[in-house]
């Protein structure tokens, strides 16, 4: 069965890196659908917004999560950490807490960066906040692509190094297998 994907990219940059890297995988892999799951227009989380009842966008994204077979979020890494439109999202997806959409929902993370060291502080920071979800995600693999300005055409927008398109289909593939496989812990 044909797997549905969401993309969230971390960053609202117009030429954005992880932007590029997430429309790679579109053009990576044709086993799966992807949809783009946008968070740029959602309000800063207010648990006061939430109780007069969650804007539209907010609905609208939580759906758009809900649809989807498992998520792959894309993002840079700003100041050694998570962007704050990220975890702005993330926050609005937690919501209500007993019945979060992203709750047991696969989750991949992948980041690229201009810097030597990939995204490794964000995607740390990005795991501790989906485990506190309860979000699965894609364990023991790690998609950190550093240099990432050498290895795209910016006209273009798209990954033009071999040996990361490798990784990342490889990446990919590995996610979409582990969709069916992710455990499913059972709570007292």
């Amino acid at each position: 069965m044909t797997k549905t994907i969401g993309l969230i990219c971390g960053s609202l940059r117009k030429n954005s890196y992880n932007q590029a890297i997430a429309q790679s995988l579109i053009n990576l892999d044709n086993s799966a659908q992807f949809r783009w799951i946008e968070i740029d227009n959602l309000p800063f989380f207010n648990e006061d917004l939430e109780i007069a009842g969650a804007p539209e966008s907010v609905i609208s994204f939580r759906n758009d999560i809900q649809d989807v077979d498992g998520v792959m979020i894309v993002s840079p890494e700003y100041n050694s950490g998570i962007p704050g439109v990220l975890k702005n999202a993330l926050d609005w997806a937690s919501r209500p807490r007993t019945s979060s959409v992203l709750n047991r929902k696969p989750v991949g993370l992948i980041g690229a960066t201009p810097g030597g060291f990939g995204t490794a502080f964000a995607q740390i920071q990005i795991r501790e906040v989906l485990e506190a979800m309860q979000v699965n995600v894609l364990p023991f693999q790690k998609m950190l692509i550093s240099q990432v300005h050498e290895k795209i055409d910016s006209d273009q927008k798209i990954l033009t190094d071999e040996q990361t398109k490798r990784y990342l289909q490889r990446y990919l593939q590995q996610f979409i297998h582990w969709i069916d496989h992710a455990p499913v812990p059972v709570l007292d």
